[in-house]
């Protein structure tokens, strides 16, 4: 009769420590997923934001700017906020996230009054588009990348060069237009190269007239020509041969466009 009470006695207290422990797990993860900023205003959501933004804490950036839109949608903050968190998924490499932030807002605000900088930074993020992870490692020339995401980049710096020629962000963009089509150039002479390695002329020759007609005044315009002038040589067709060769006779190609170096050229838009 005793030892039943005894382990009766023990049952419970066990049960007992059990359920304390349980309890105070519970009351420790409640206060760890408390929201500190719970009761913040739209404004101190975004200035936090933009304080993580400095900081290079663009996850936390992002997680105030979408409890911002989510608690006052309708606060001025609000349509800004949309703006930042595009910004912030860029600096944070995540970036089909960022297209489709930055293409949401472009459809929620059509006639925004900063629809220059949605331009801007729909250039950069597909500027910056097709590096893999081992790029930081083993950095490729971005003609190596995928042709489409040059001309996608180069498409979005054109729309705001010729839309807001007075922008702030026009002068960059334009810089990085002359960059982007010597690189798209470079695409075109690196696949005339291939075919003249393999004695394929015809092939060669169209490659490389594509970059004089598509890309014209690169730094690769010379380059063109040579191939056009040994393509056209080695398929004995003497007339297109000739005039690639006047050109040739005409030109010192001095004035042709230099490459414009991107590590001058910020990911961060300027103020």
């Amino acid at each position: 009769m005793v030892t039943s009470l005894i382990n009766i006695f023990m049952k419970h207290f066990f049960l007992q420590i059990l359920l304390g422990g349980l309890i105070f797990s519970l009351l420790a993860c409640a206060g760890a997923d408390k929201d500190e900023t719970a009761a913040y205003s739209a404004k101190e959501l975004y200035e936090e934001a933009q304080s993580n933004i400095e900081a290079a804490e663009f996850q936390s950036a992002v997680k105030n700017l979408e409890s911002l839109e989510a608690r006052y949608p309708f606060d001025p903050y609000a349509k800004q906020a949309q703006l930042e968190i595009a910004y912030a998924y860029y600096k944070f490499d995540e970036l089909d996230q960022a297209t489709s932030a930055v293409e949401r807002f472009a459809r929620l605000h059509p006639r925004d009054p900063h629809m220059d900088y949605v331009y801007y930074l729909k250039g950069l993020i597909n500027f910056n588009r097709g590096q893999g992870l081992l790029d930081a490692w083993f950095p490729r020339e971005p003609s190596r990348h995928d042709p489409a995401v040059l001309e996608q980049a180069f498409s979005n710096f054109a729309t705001l060069v010729r839309r807001y020629p007075d922008s702030i962000y026009a002068g960059d963009s334009y810089q990085r237009m002359i960059y982007l089509r010597n690189q798209m150039a470079e695409k075109e002479i690196l696949v005339a190269e291939f075919y003249i390695e393999r004695k394929s002329w015809l092939s060669s020759a169209k490659r490389a007239k594509a970059v004089i007609v598509k890309y014209p005044n690169t730094i690769w315009t010379k380059r063109a020509l040579e191939i056009m002038l040994l393509s056209y040589q080695n398929l004995e067709l003497n007339e297109l041969a000739a005039g690639v060769q006047k050109i040739f006779d005409y030109n010192d190609f001095t004035d042709i466009t230099t490459p414009i170096d991107p590590d001058k050229y910020g990911k961060k838009p300027p103020s």
